[in-house]
């Protein structure tokens, strides 16, 4: 198992120590072969090549087996800085297009101990176990982008294009995935307005004929929002584009009520994978021993179990995260007034008690 470790921007390298004590822990437990590749990218290339991406970091991911990404970015307030603002465009993207990863899959997932700390209600959120499959690599972020002048003034357009085979090749991804699970799926578009939305339910519903097991329905993203909040326990698998999938996605990581709690997965044909949580870069919170690890620790039995086909070294892990929550540990952002002051955990504290709990089992 060759694993590049990208480990990105301010908290991205204290989570991601965690991570590896966590993996470390499970390749001890399962005597696997782990074999650990640094990779210079985002914020530290920046600053050592003037690019965000450097071409040798592309050579040596593309010798992995998979890639474990800490968060990346800087400030708000240096949001116009050159080694910020080309980020996107210069390094996250460019990853996801070059290994054609064009499946995102992001599961937002209630833990029990954590229930109360959702902006929900009990009756409303408990049980919520949803997983958004959004397109990555097409759509409007990929799309010509064109700057005029028209009357006089600047306009900019982003156009928002998808071909059928992209389509295709993600909703069979999303139906696998409900195969694995509650055998539901919903298409979120917006075919009363958008004629790309009209190819999606077209080409969605062909896919579907494959897969008679599963239960299909769709919805226009405006309702689809509003129906996370209402009701999202109606919900198994979403499947979407682009810019929706990563709208929908935000919205659904409020749902178990902190951020620092969901990882992703990217995906392409093959087993290579890219892991990474979906949340920031915190950097006020930067080496503080304050950011929450978990995120970034999820990452690993997501990787054991699409990459490397591990689903006991997978549920290793997951279990001992649910025993440490279970047991009442908490990170700052998860403590609420009926949790017990002593439990709250520094990052690294966290990671050692995840790692224990995966030794012990």
């Amino acid at each position: 198992m060759k694993i590049g470790i990208l480990e990105g921007d301010y908290i991205g390298p204290e989570i991601m120590a965690e991570a590896i004590k966590v993996l470390n822990a499970v390749s001890q437990k399962r005597k696997l072969d782990v074999e650990l590749v640094d990779l210079e990218v985002s914020g530290k290339a920046f600053d050592k090549y003037g690019k965000h991406l450097p071409e040798h970091t592309l050579e040596a991911a593309a010798k992995c087996d998979a890639l474990l990404k800490g968060p990346f970015g800087g400030p708000t307030e240096e949001i116009n800085h050159p080694k910020w603002s080309g980020l996107e465009r210069g390094a996250i993207l460019p990853l996801r297009k070059n290994f054609n990863l064009y499946a995102n899959l992001r599961e937002s997932k209630v833990f029990k101990p954590l229930i109360h700390l959702s902006p929900l209600k009990q009756e409303v959120i408990d049980g919520v176990n949803i997983l958004i499959v959004r397109e990555l690599t097409g759509g409007m972020y990929f799309g010509e982008q064109r700057e005029e002048i028209v009357n006089g003034e600047r306009r900019w357009s982003d156009s928002e294009a998808y071909s059928e085979s992209e389509i295709r090749r993600i909703s069979i991804t999303a139906f696998k995935c409900a195969m694995q699970r509650r055998k539901k799926l919903t298409l979120v578009a917006k075919s009363n307005i958008l004629k790309n939305s009209i190819l999606w339910r077209e080409v969605f519903n062909e896919v579907a004929k494959e897969f008679p097991d599963v239960t299909t329905d769709y919805m226009h993203v405006d309702n689809a929002s509003m129906q996370l909040v209402l009701n999202p326990r109606q919900f198994d698998v979403i499947v979407t584009s682009n810019m929706f999938g990563d709208i929908l996605s935000d919205e659904a990581a409020v749902l178990p009520g902190s951020i620092g709690l969901l990882p992703s997965a990217s995906l392409g044909e093959s087993s290579f994978g890219l892991y990474e949580p979906i949340h920031g870069s915190a950097p006020t919170i930067a080496g503080k021993n304050m950011a929450n690890p978990l995120s970034m620790i999820l990452c690993i039995p997501l990787m054991l179990y699409y990459t490397f086909n591990m689903k006991d070294a997978a549920a290793l892990v997951d279990n001992a995260v649910e025993q440490v929550l279970n047991a009442g540990f908490r990170t700052k952002d998860l403590f609420s007034a009926n949790d017990d002051p002593s439990k709250v955990l520094g990052t690294v504290e966290f990671g050692n008690a995840v790692v224990e709990a995966v030794l012990k089992s």
